[in-house]
């Protein structure tokens, strides 16, 4: 579903400010892989997710999805196929629009008319909508003619999350998507996660600074380092694989150990 091959990102080239945030990276993700990646603080995991989604054109290799070269697609046109979620929950969402009005543009922007965006959302439609947003549990569907400025970081996160999956894309980005919100909030939305994308099959990346998260969400393992990819763990393997077994093979594999100590508090 995703192939990156070699690709490379320098930001303020030729200046002091130089900072080479990937390095020839290669990765390919099958169909309905869920991947969760781990790293410190610039490690590039961020910029890796800018690169796939469009954010901004790598100075080297190509990025594939779906069989399809999007190196060079503008980011909109990316957005058509790749959601894509913040740590921050004010992103996403029209916070003066209401969560009908904000569910509406998530569900046109897919449509191929250019006359889309003048449509009038159908009794049909709607209650699709109310069917949705009822399955979170958080009493949102009775909050419909609400504007979403008035929703809690873990609604907005929730109805984020809703919106970016309600047309399934091919590929889904997950930026530390929880990391913001209570630890309550942020399980009920990692439920919520694991229900959509389990149910949708839908290939997913999940950036989490929760080491217990990386191990026990999706199939998959990453850890990146330094804008490499330096572990990549999946199967048998990971499946018995603890903490600080994880921890252990990136030092081996990164020659150091992790220093970030908001990965590092979640190990216990």
């Amino acid at each position: 579903m995703l192939k990156l091959n070699q690709i490379s990102k320098t930001f303020n080239p030729g200046t002091v400010n130089e900072k080479k945030a990937l390095d020839g990276i290669s990765l390919e993700l099958a169909d309905g892989d869920f991947v969760t990646i781990v790293g410190s603080n610039g490690a590039g995991k961020s910029t890796l997710f800018g690169a796939i989604a469009g954010s901004f054109y790598v100075d080297e290799g190509t990025v594939e999805l779906d069989g399809r070269d999007i190196t060079f697609e503008p980011e909109h046109i990316r957005s058509q196929s790749i959601g894509h979620l913040f740590q921050d929950p004010l992103k996403g969402t029209a916070p003066g629009m209401t969560i009908e009005e904000n569910l509406a543009i998530a569900y046109l922007r897919q449509a191929r008319s250019r006359f889309a965006f003048f449509s009038r959302i159908t009794k049909k439609e709607r209650e699709m909508f109310r069917q949705m947003l009822s399955r979170l549990g958080m009493g949102l569907e009775d909050r419909m003619k609400n504007p979403v400025g008035l929703l809690s970081g873990g609604q907005r996160q929730a109805l984020t999350l809703l919106m970016a999956t309600m047309v399934t894309p091919k590929l889904l980005l997950l930026d530390e998507h929880t990391a913001a919100l209570d630890p309550g909030t942020a399980e009920k939305v990692l439920e919520i996660t694991r229900d959509v994308v389990s149910e949708r099959n839908i290939t997913c990346l999940m950036v989490t600074h929760n080491m217990h998260q990386a191990l026990s969400m999706g199939n998959r393992t990453l850890m990146m380092d330094g804008g490499h990819i330096v572990l990549d763990i999946s199967g048998e393997e990971r499946e018995h694989m603890t903490v600080n077994d994880l921890l252990e093979r990136f030092s081996v594999s990164a020659g150091k150990a992790l220093d970030n100590d908001r990965i590092l508090t979640t190990r216990a």
